[in-house]
């Protein structure tokens, strides 16, 4: 795939993504209002938050599990439709309750867009230039971050419109993103009998629960320390140990334990657990700061926040542009797990007085520390394993993010109530007797102030105690985040893979199809890619002329027939139907294209010409594996292996048209027309597509190119060679202007007494001084300048004595400017 098909297909996965997340943090601001108007307290809102995360995390394994066995484009899709509708019945609560069950409704969808879009990136683009895309990935998350805040705060501010839009505002994004998704993904769909894990899903889902209702009330309802905890703790543990004796057993388990078997995958969910943690403490406790400690406005909370996201956004960009050009990838997570670290431990010394760029370089540093090691975690573990496992193991490191995460907003909400309660406790003596009563009366009842209704005296000190117990969170999460880093050090940096996963699942069913011909069937591979029966099939764009289509075309033919035996299996009574329609772009029909299935032996078994709608049928003899070639004119020929069982084959193919290019070439000076100019087209890597010569208006015209980006390079008499990348459209001819700067030239002949003398020097200077270029004479005395303005010049010419003459250049240039050297005895 190019860069813009990529783009094409990324386009409605990262509006996802944006829908997603922007569930999460444009509530951030607004959640101490949201909280106040149903009524709730510390624990309401921190399981608000929860409750999303909780969601996410059991939900993930699932999603990751469904995309190695059905439609990931699908399964996408109804990740947004679960997401929408949880956002509206969040948007119509009336009490806590309602409003978190909502949070969970969200969560599940979120879950399934989190781990999809990792998951289809992966499928589509290889790790070594993954680290390019997620940079993109990044960045939409950095925007949605820094932005929803932003607009939640608006949104809260604004009394015409309130706090109950900023969870309906999602909805227009999830929407549009449904209908981009469904105008440009298209992948292969692997058609297989799906085995769902459900008691697996049920029993991890139930441990993670357990947990962290256990952790959201110890210290509130029950002593840490207590038969609550034994209870909640030993049944978290036994339900663990319950999901991995079913995981064993299971044909299809939602987290194959046999994944941590590799060093890196263990190692990285690890890590995610740990990063889950320290980021999710930011994002989710800063809006309580800000607000509660400092009497900021929910807009002006989220503006705060930008050192942060402006870091994450930086980070995660450049690491994955730098990834994509070095193959490195490790040094940016020990760079990440340093910064992170850093940033937080500098957080744990901010009070609600302490100046603003004070925390905001701090945040700005553990955003920096986030973006870095967040996406590369998963880029880690996804070139580890092989395109089967992709979904799980993908899936797995976000579940240990999102476990962490969950987690510690649990836990860490109950540390900083207990932290703020014990700040308010040692300074309440200060205040007096009156004081102490209103002071009781504000922060009792577990419900959060309204900071604005309290007096002077009992505000600041409100404000202090919020400020000292929030700095306390990153005091304790600092450490944890040193973890990260300490268990990144001992991942092993394995070179990225240049091929996507749906390549390798390929070149993989290639090999499984065609053993005993490993070279030809590895020479076959730019030309023919194996896909599994049911898919769409594609092609890629990578430019090609016409007489390369048809070469390629006979490499198809040469190629089957040269592979050996190994034909289809036992033939059955009448055949197993092949049928499927071909299609163009934006899915037009191609009718009239020419359908051929041979065998992996050479020979053809069936024909068939696709009707007006595009359909076409074809019969194979038995189950076993074919390849089907289609051609059409206008397009890219295409040949792909269908694996064919006892039932009919439902196989649509997607062919690539060629488009046309034509042009004009004209003198930059007086813009009249170049006539005789060489054209030459070459694709992204380099390789020879088309030439073409301009007529007496300097037109060209080059027919049959596939779309995508190529370079022109234009080169013509007297002026100077010019090469520009053009984008040649998916339909149409594309039409291109070139304009080219004079170049004129001197040559001549350096001569002495005796003749033409060699190895003199010539040097070149302009009216202004400047040298322009130097020369060499060869055995012959000559020398040349190419590629001059016109204007001044001094020829100096050395070797003998130096001699130096004027010229002046214009037109072509000037030709046989000889020169003279004396001996040195005369």
């Amino acid at each position: 795939m190019t860069h813009r098909q990529i783009m094409e297909a990324l386009s409605g996965l990262l509006l996802g993504m944006f829908a997603a997340i922007l569930s999460s943090t444009i509530v951030t601001n607004a959640l101490p209002e949201i909280i106040g108007d149903l009524g709730g307290g510390q624990s309401a809102y921190t399981w608000v938050v929860t409750a999303s995360l909780l969601a996410m995390t059991a939900s993930t394994p699932l999603w990751g599990k469904l995309a190695d066995l059905v439609s990931k484009k699908a399964l996408v899709q109804i990740a947004l439709l679960v997401y929408a509708g949880g956002s509206i019945v969040a948007g119509l609560s009336q009490n806590p309750a309602m409003l978190i069950s909502a949070r969970v409704i969200q969560g599940l969808g979120a879950g399934g867009l989190s781990a999809l879009a990792q998951i289809i990136m992966a499928a589509m683009i290889s790790p070594r230039e993954r680290g390019r895309y997620s940079g993109y990935l990044g960045a939409t998350f950095a925007v949605a971050t820094v932005g929803g805040p932003l607009l939640g705060g608006v949104i809260t501010d604004t009394s015409w419109l309130g706090w109950r839009w900023c969870l309906f505002v999602g909805v227009p994004f999830a929407l549009i993103a449904l209908f981009v998704l469904q105008k440009t993904l298209h992948l292969p769909v692997v058609k297989r009998k799906v085995k769902v894990d459900w008691a697996g899903a049920f029993f991890v889902t139930a441990a993670v629960c357990l947990l962290l209702i256990w952790v959201t009330f110890a210290d509130d309802k029950y002593d840490w320390m207590s038969w609550q905890t034994g209870v909640m703790v030993g049944g978290a543990v036994l339900l663990t140990l319950i999901f991995c004796f079913v995981e064993t057993k299971a044909s299809e388990p939602i987290i194959p334990l046999r994944l941590f078997k590799n060093r890196t995958i263990t190692l990285a969910s690890i890590a995610s657990l740990f990063v889950g943690i320290a980021m999710f403490a930011g994002t989710v406790y800063f809006s309580q700061y800000f607000q509660l400690a400092r009497d900021k406005s929910p807009t002006m909370s989220g503006v705060m926040t930008i050192p942060m996201i402006g870091g994450l956004f930086i980070s995660s960009t450049v690491s994955g542009q730098v990834i994509t050009k070095t193959g490195k990838w490790k040094g940016w997570l020990l760079a990440g797990g340093v910064l992170l670290t850093a940033g937080l431990g500098l957080l744990s010394s901010m009070r609600y007085d302490t100046p603003y760029w004070h925390i905001a370089i701090f945040m700005a540093l553990m955003g920096l520390g986030v973006g870095m090691m967040m996406q590369n975690l998963v880029l880690c573990t996804q070139n580890q394993v092989s395109p089967r496992d992709l979904g799980a193991a993908s899936s797995t490191v976000t579940f240990f993010r999102s476990l962490g995460g969950a987690v510690g907003v649990s836990v860490l909400g109950s540390i900083m109530s207990t932290r703020i309660s014990h700040y308010a406790s040692d300074t309440i003596g200060s205040l007096s007797p009156q004081q102490q009563a209103a002071a009781a009366k504000a922060a009792g009842g577990g419900s959060i102030p309204d900071m604005d209704m309290l007096p002077p005296g009992i505000r600041e000190w409100l404000e202090s105690a919020y400020g000292h117990g929030i700095a306390d969170i990153f005091l304790i999460v600092a450490p944890i985040a040193f973890l990260a880093f300490l268990v990144t050090l001992f991942i092993k940096e394995v070179p990225l893979r240049t091929s996507g996963a749906l390549a390798q699942a390929a070149e993989a069913a290639g090999q499984n199809t065609a053993p005993a011909a490993p070279a030809t069937a590895e020479a076959a591979t730019p030309v023919a890619e194996p896909v599994p029966a049911g898919a769409v099939a594609t092609t890629s764009a990578s430019t090609s002329s016409a007489p390369a289509a048809a070469a390629t075309t006979q490499r198809l033919a040469a190629v089957a027939s040269a592979a050996g035996p190994g034909d289809a299996g036992t033939p059955l009574s009448g055949g197993v139907p092949v049928r499927g329609f071909v299609r163009g772009a934006e899915s037009a029909p191609v009718p009239q294209a020419a359908l051929t299935l041979i065998s992996l032996g050479g020979r053809q078994l069936g024909r068939s010409v696709a009707q007006a709608d595009g359909s076409y049928a074809v019969d194979a003899p038995g189950a076993g594996s074919y390849v089907l070639i289609a051609s059409a004119d206008g397009y890219q020929p295409q040949a792909s292996t269908i694996m064919v069982n006892d039932e009919p084959v439902a196989y649509d193919v997607l062919l690539s048209g060629t488009s046309g290019l034509n042009g004009l070439v004209r003198a930059a000076a007086n813009g009249q027309p170049v006539k005789d100019a060489m054209v030459i087209v070459t694709d992204v890597r380099g390789d020879l597509l088309a030439t073409s010569t301009t007529g007496e208006q300097g037109e060209f015209s080059l027919a049959e190119l596939v779309p995508g980006t190529v370079t022109i390079a234009v080169n013509a008499a007297g002026f100077r060679p010019r090469a520009l990348h053009v984008e040649v459209g998916g339909a149409g001819v594309t039409r291109v202007e070139v304009d080219l700067d004079a170049g004129t030239r001197v040559q001549g002949t350096v001569k002495a007494p005796h003749g033409p003398l060699a190895d003199a020097r010539v040097t070149l200077v302009d009216a202004a001084g400047n040298v322009v270029g130097t020369a060499t004479t060869g055995s012959d005395g000559a020398y040349a300048f190419t590629d001059l303005d016109t204007g001044e010049y001094t020829v100096i010419a050395t070797g003998y004595p130096p001699v130096a003459t004027a010229l002046t250049v214009g037109g072509q240039g000037a030709d046989g400017h000889d020169i003279e050297l004396a001996h040195p005895g005369e």
